[in-house]
């Protein structure tokens, strides 16, 4: 079957770059070329692709504008490109909330240093933004946090919230005391997690991590953003971190996230990708560490996201006690990482993201 794609960018240079890109396999076809948004949503319209690539900065109308109108007109599964900026990193989360699905850094290298896998992801990652088309001609809506409803915050004025002191979290089926709460999730994590993770209360009183998949820029702005939009402290991970009560700690983009035990203490533990490691941050990286340390008493949530990450760490903090939730695949955008979850056995529970909200809501 032909994948029909719709390539938007004001560059000439990266719309032929991008359509040759895809055309090396025979199971792309480029359909049109728009050079602006405007375009875009009537190109949109004419063609009804399966597929749309975005830039987010372009002339006339930008991307993101681009993207709220095509979503509200006819949805089409949208996969932005990106410059690896902190701006760059911040228009894009906006275009997230806006409706598209994923993203990749508008240069080959940023992609991966090998040239030829970065040409390989860059299809894989069309390919399976496109397999959501069937899906969006009759979308259901997913919860989505306001951002407009809370007060912004610069470097010079920060939102600042109480640290709370640590207290014991009800029990739960396990029987075991939850010392803290890890959420994982890859492709439409970042809208996913604003919005469950803007349910957790201000008085939560555990340790919270957060696992997704993204470039380094992109993290340190995603951090920022929960922060504005949650009740708890919210930013990106720093080696040798002390885990604290009501904070959550973002792992950050092309470092691997683990926690070690030192002396009394459980610390945040960063270091570099290494060579054969697909993912940074790596949900298996990240739950291993946390099998050895927590004994169990850990709650796990995979959230949306394509392939299997978190699968074989999540096996090893099962077998030590912990309890793992999944996310249905009616409500992922990608049901791939809690497919793998569900599949494998390991879901003590499977929840909807509105119902994973709600569970958060007890938290204290």
């Amino acid at each position: 079957m032909t994948i029909r794609v719709l390539i938007v960018d004001d560059s000439s240079f990266i719309c032929k770059r991008i359509r040759e890109i895809l055309e090396e396999d025979q199971e792309f076809k480029v359909i049109g070329v728009a050079h602006d948004g405007r375009e875009a949503i009537e190109l949109a319209a004419s063609l009804q692709p399966d597929v749309i690539t975005m830039d987010v900065e372009m002339p006339i109308m930008d991307g993101i504008t681009a993207v709220k109108k095509i979503m509200g007109t006819r949805p089409c599964p949208i996969l932005m490109f990106s410059a690896m900026t902190q701006v760059g990193a911040q228009a894009t989360l906006d275009a997230l909330n806006a409706g598209a699905i994923d993203f990749l850094p508008k240069q080959l290298e940023d992609i991966d240093a090998n040239r030829e896998t970065a040409r390989y992801l860059l299809r894989y990652r069309v390919r399976m933004v496109a397999s959501q088309a069937t899906r969006m001609s009759s979308p259901r809506p997913l919860p989505r946090v306001n951002q407009e409803e809370h007060q912004s915050s610069t470097a010079e004025n920060p939102i600042v919230k109480p640290i709370r002191a640590a207290s014991a979290w009800p029990k739960t089926a396990t029987s075991s005391k939850i010392e803290l709460l890890v959420v994982a999730a890859s492709t439409g994590g970042p809208v996913a997690m604003q919005y469950v993770l803007s349910k957790i209360p201000a008085e939560c009183s555990i340790p919270i991590l957060l696992v997704q998949h993204m470039p380094p820029n992109f993290t340190k702005s995603f951090a920022e953003r929960l922060n504005l939009l949650c009740n708890i402290n919210v930013r990106e991970a720093r080696d040798g971190d002390v885990l604290q009560p009501g904070t959550a700690l973002l792992g950050p983009g092309a470092m691997q996230m683990q926690v070690k035990q030192v002396a009394s203490e459980r610390r945040i533990v960063l270091r570099a990708k290494q060579s054969g490691e697909i993912y940074s941050p790596c949900v298996d990286i990240t739950f291993d560490s946390l099998a050895e340390v927590f004994a169990g008493h850990v709650l796990a949530v995979v959230l949306t996201g394509m392939g299997a990450d978190g699968k074989a760490g999540a096996m090893k903090l099962r077998q030590r006690g912990a309890q793992i939730w999944a996310q249905d695949e009616a409500t992922s955008t990608i049901y791939g990482m809690p497919k793998a979850i569900a599949e494998a056995g390991l879901a003590d529970h499977i929840y909807s993201l509105e119902e994973i909200a709600n569970q958060f809501k007890k938290l204290h």
